[in-house]
């Protein structure tokens, strides 16, 4: 993040209790606390923050990185091991980076507006920026930056150049809201809806609002809807409270909201009548702009003015996509918002990207800033050198008249058509692509040129959710524990490198896939964590060595077939793993075969156990929780005679999704998890899982029938009284199965679930959607929250896997990272 420069001496000062410094004077400008986020590690402070890993285990990384500078627990390093670094010692790192991020906060004199609620925070704080930007110099945190460490590392970038900042505020549990507070000290707030998202941490939904109420005790002002306050005796007591809402005792009193080609929304303030207009029309942008609406209206804003700058507000897209794209290269679209702090973000996931040697990077101008052009630029061009850009394209006036700054080989253009003309002629092949530009700049029309072509059905698969699914099957496990994550069959239908590099970034300890080839396709695509393969051949022996891939071993005649193939190889001590049978019955060694496995084991130096593993048939099924502890006792058992037996220790592990959450004393040394990863875990957690995949497609015709039409192949599909259908673009060859047909499939048009009318048919089937406003080239929703992959799953009396894992390659994957 950016900021003004402090030296190590005088943070020392701010937060240490005690230190160790080689040099005083090292200039800080970033606050980092993840080695994988390090951008220039020469002016980096680096926090050993504690929590799913101790970053002390990760100094020795970020010194490689050019770190010199660390905020540790006092006696949790050895100074001695690293001579050159600058030590502070404190008793809580996390609380020293808060404290931090409160004084920088308290040397700028600036309104500072501070945004919490259940839903809504980051959209009212992009629409703010919007509509305030024309006259303030706004700093805002960064992307969903509202947490605990999103919060100091958002004040964090406050500059002499600000006049505001905009700082969204998150908590998931009492007692967070204090800090939170204490840190910004905002002067103006703004409560969103409250709902019941990140409810888990709390014992009732009015627990919930008097923490996130907790913000604003110190402030002028703070803009609410009665809607979300049960009582007034709930409110703080220092801000003037500003209320909006439909009772007509609020400030902004709502009259009537008009939808058409724009949202108009009526309503009375001070006595006179006002409007608005937006182009969005749900409730939840219409609450969100209402508030935006107060905070202007609070501030002194003319109402023409509002009226004006509300009409040019455009939706708010906080996600990036990555997409495959022509030539075999890999497009990252973040075309929507462009500065430093998000810049850094996408740059960070571009560096996760291995499946290509060479990463580009096209950037529009930066049209915010406001003051010194040159140093600002400069710090891109930085950001640029520091992540190893091969290549990079610059498109704008500003950018280009800076193309000094930027290495030799770096292209530049004046406009987004000057570009496109020129595209032809660039060889965009076998790469990473990151597309990071303004809004005005349409680098859409960038994206569409580099993006392969495809059908309109696509799997959208969301990456952050993913990341919360793993952080949350880490949290249950003891620190000692190792993890490997199936990633079988294409992930669950859900894509091969693309999770995988997620989950190399996330340094997952073992992947699984179910054939070599998966595991060809992912060490060509870059990934370097270990690989276990689970059904090998002895023709498939040369492509598993050659790639370093770790077989299952789970036969007598196989483990002897492997055995003589290494011995011709001429490899030695070659990682396999050994599968047990413990009442699966599909695969494994027996009891009967350990006698003999030993002495294999124990007579040759061509292999060694990398792990003992077995499966669990039903563990999450509590009528046969009695066969599950069979299971794990045998699995004791036979894995304890194979240790015995040899010399030297290996890892063991039983557990499988369900498992990991209703069966802690199987984790043994490892866990392997499945479907969970992807957000379907036992009944009981879906409150906590985040759903992963949603699958998506349009619609091609709207036809109206009678109540004498038939509908589909073999005339099964009627309307009674007749009605309206739509024919969307999916069918059973993308894995739309036929036993979704008449009726029994359901999709979302429109934001309402619509039957199936008829045959699904092999490339399209049709939907009845009669009575409801829809339109050719519309979007459809085949699952994702509504309705879910489960539900549908039962529909047909299958399981999510069948579903998740039977969408046709043909159907487009696209990856966001929110």
């Amino acid at each position: 993040m950016d900021s003004q420069l402090y030296t190590i001496n005088r943070i020392a000062d701010i937060i240490a209790d005690r230190y160790r410094m080689v040099r005083n004077d090292d200039e800080i400008l970033h606050l980092v606390y993840d080695t994988r986020k390090i951008n220039e590690g020469g002016r980096s402070l680096f926090f050993a923050l504690s929590g799913g890993q101790d970053g002390h285990e990760f100094i020795g990384h970020a010194c490689t990185l050019g770190v010199k500078n660390f905020v540790v627990l006092d006696g949790k390093v050895d100074e001695g091991a690293y001579p050159e670094a600058n030590f502070l010692f404190v008793d809580d790192t996390l609380l020293a980076l808060q404290q931090l991020a409160k004084y920088h906060r308290s040397q700028f004199d600036i309104p500072i507006i501070a945004i919490t609620g259940s839903n809504g925070k980051t959209i009212v704080k992009e629409w703010l920026f919007q509509l305030l930007n024309p006259e303030f110099n706004i700093a805002r945190s960064p992307k969903s930056y509202n947490s605990q460490l999103g919060v100091a590392l958002s004040l964090w970038q406050l500059s002499s150049d600000n006049t505001l900042a905009i700082i969204e505020a998150g908590i998931s549990r009492p007692g967070e809201m204090e800090r939170l507070q204490d840190m910004i000290h905002p002067t103006l707030g703004v409560l969103t809806n409250i709902g019941t998202a990140h409810s888990e941490g709390f014992e009732s939904d009015e627990e919930k609002l008097k923490e996130k109420l907790r913000l604003f005790e110190k402030a002028k002002q703070l803009i609410v809807s009665p809607k979300y306050i049960p009582s007034s005796g709930m409110l703080p007591l220092k801000p003037s409270i500003v209320t909006w809402g439909y009772r007509d005792d609020c400030d902004l009193h709502i009259i009537d909201v008009r939808r058409g080609n724009y949202t108009q929304i009526i309503a009375e303030y001070q006595g006179s009548r006002i409007d608005i207009q937006i182009v969005p029309s749900d409730e939840a942008s219409v609450e969100n702009a209402v508030s935006c609406w107060s905070v202007l209206l609070t501030l002194g804003y003319e109402s023409e003015v509002i009226k004006q700058r509300m009409m040019a507000l455009f939706p708010v897209e906080m996600r990036l996509e990555l997409k495959n794209g022509i030539n075999n290269c890999s497009i990252i679209d973040d075309s929507y918002s462009c500065d430093v702090a998000s810049l850094m973000i996408a740059l960070n996931f571009l560096q996760q990207q291995n499946q290509h040697g060479k990463k580009t990077v096209i950037l529009s101008d930066i049209p915010e800033i406001k003051g010194d052009k040159e140093s600002v630029y400069s710090r891109v061009a930085q950001l640029i050198k520091s992540n190893r850009i091969d290549r990079f394209i610059g498109i704008g006036e500003d950018i280009s008249a800076f193309d000094g700054l930027f290495e030799r080989g770096s292209l530049f253009y004046r406009s987004t058509d000057e570009f496109l003309a020129a595209a032809p002629g660039i060889d965009f092949r076998d790469e990473s692509i990151l597309l990071k530009g303004a809004r005005v700049f349409s680098f859409e029309r960038i994206s569409k040129i580099l993006t392969q072509k495809t059908h309109d059905t696509a799997l959208e698969i969301n990456l952050k959710a993913l990341e919360r699914n793993l952080k949350h099957y880490k949290s249950k496990l003891k620190p000692t524990t190792k993890l490997m994550v199936m990633v079988k069959a294409f992930s669950y239908g859900s894509g091969s490198f693309e999770i995988a590099n997620l989950l190399q970034f996330n340094q997952v300890d073992y992947l699984a896939v179910a054939y070599p080839d998966e595991g060809v396709t992912l060490r060509n695509a870059g990934i370097k964590l270990p690989i276990m393969v689970m059904n090998v051949d002895l023709s498939s022996f040369d492509a598993m060595v050659d790639h370093e891939l770790e077989p299952e071993i789970f036969s007598l005649r196989q483990l002897n077939a492997f055995l003589a193939f290494l011995e011709g190889r001429g490899e030695k001590h070659y990682p396999i793993h050994i599968k047990l049978e413990t009442g699966m019955h599909r695969l494994g060694f027996d009891e009967v075969d350990m006698d003999r496995l030993v002495q294999l084991l124990e007579a040759t130096d061509l292999v060694q156990i990398a792990s003992v593993f077995s499966h669990l048939a039903a563990s999450g099924s509590s009528e046969h929780d009695d066969f599950t502890r069979s299971q794990i006792g045998r699995f004791e058992n036979l894995s304890g005679r194979l240790q015995k037996g040899l010399n030297y220790s290996f890892l063991r592990h039983l557990s499988n999704t369900a498992a990991i959450d209703r069966w802690p004393e199987a984790s043994f040394d490892m866990v392997r998890l499945g479907i969970g990863l992807y957000g379907i875990g036992p009944q009981g957690e879906g409150s906590v899982l985040e759903p992963v995949a949603r699958l998506k497609t349009t619609i091609s015709q709207i036809k109206r029938v009678s109540d004498e039409d038939t509908v589909g192949y073999n005339r099964r599909g009627r309307l009674v009284g007749g009605g309206t259908i739509a024919t969307v673009k999916i069918g059973y060859a993308d894995g739309y199965s036929r036993r979704f047909g008449n009726g029994v499939g359901r999709m979302m048009v429109g934001g309402r679930p619509v039957p199936t009318v008829g045959d699904i048919c092999m490339d399209m089937c049709m939907l009845d959607v009669t009575g409801l406003e829809v339109n050719e080239g519309d979007t459809v929703e085949v699952f994702g929250e509504t309705p879910t992959l489960m539900s549908l799953a039962q529909a047909i009396d299958t399981i999510p896997y069948e579903l998740m894992t039977g969408i046709s390659q043909r159907v487009k994957r696209v990856y966001f990272y929110e």
